[in-house]
């Protein structure tokens, strides 16, 4: 498995998304990706699944160092003394000394950013988390967070798939050096249903989600995280990383529509905002 080196950290591109998992049957699944391969394991607080993903980890028997694990703070915790005891939840329920990545899940409209992103690195400072990050920050808030805070941002998470488009952003992030990490990868399933990836699929006797897959690791600098409860599809998301795709493959998914965002709380940032 490829990894990308960042903030001293090496996240390996194909990770195990584990949002709509809740409670204890998340943990099978995890068990199961994990017996597959899967070492990076994407969970949060607001999944209520981090004590399903502790205990697959503690069952797989599989050293602590060789997994990659991603945990969230929710927007209603960002105040620092808040965050903290957030944070000391999370790792109570993972079972872990440490995270490998800890992250703001989405901004607040109130948040202090300077004060919540020290908070983050006072973690890091303290071993407790290996790199922090950032979910769901439009353009000018990135910029803030690196170029005026200087938060030593290991990777920023977002949705993106073969129906919305990230260049600008992807554009910031590899000048900067930085990762994104895509999660709805499949589109939240439409992807699987699209008659153009399908179409590529036969070409390359793979189905239209593992197209979707392979489009987002055929980038330089992203990191995808998809989720999968079966077993068959878990692998197949794995299965992926075998396929390579030609300039006429690329051609193809650049001609589908970019502009389908399905994720869209109410407390979501202005996406289209460009300036700070």
């Amino acid at each position: 498995m490829d990894s990308i080196i960042t903030q001293g950290v090496a996240i390996p591109r194909l990770g195990f998304g584990t949002f709509r998992m809740p409670g204890v049957d998340a943990q099978p699944a995890v068990e199961s990706a994990i017996t597959l391969g899967y070492r990076h394991i994407d969970t949060a607080a607001m999944y209520e699944n981090e004590a399903a993903v502790g205990g697959a980890i503690a069952a797989s028997g599989i050293e602590r160092s060789e997994f990659f694990v991603t945990t969230k703070v929710w927007h209603d915790q960002l105040g620092p003394d808040a965050l903290h005891r957030a944070f000391d939840a999370s790792l109570r329920k993972l079972r872990l000394d440490h995270v490998d990545l800890y992250m703001i899940h989405w901004p607040s409209r109130d948040m202090d950013m300077a004060a919540t992103l020290e908070a983050l690195v006072a973690l890091e400072e303290r071993g407790l988390t290996r790199a922090i990050g950032v979910c769901n920050f439009n353009l000018p808030m990135i910029r803030r967070a690196v170029e005026e805070i200087g938060a030593p941002i290991a990777s920023v998470q977002l949705e993106y798939h073969p129906f919305l488009s990230q260049a600008p952003m992807l554009a910031y992030l590899r000048g900067k050096g930085i990762p994104l990490t895509a999660y709805a990868p499949l589109a939240q399933g439409r992807a699987a249903n699209d008659t153009v990836l399908a179409e590529l699929g036969r070409k390359h006797g793979a189905s239209a989600a593992q197209m979707a897959i392979a489009w987002l690791l055929d980038q330089a600098g992203v990191i995808v995280i998809p989720k999968a409860a079966r077993p068959e599809s878990q692998k197949a998301n794995l299965d992926a990383l075998a396929i390579h795709l030609g300039d006429d493959d690329r051609a193809a998914v650049a001609a589908l529509p970019k502009d389908q965002r399905y994720v869209r709380p109410p407390f979501a940032p202005d996406w289209d905002a460009t300036a700070a």
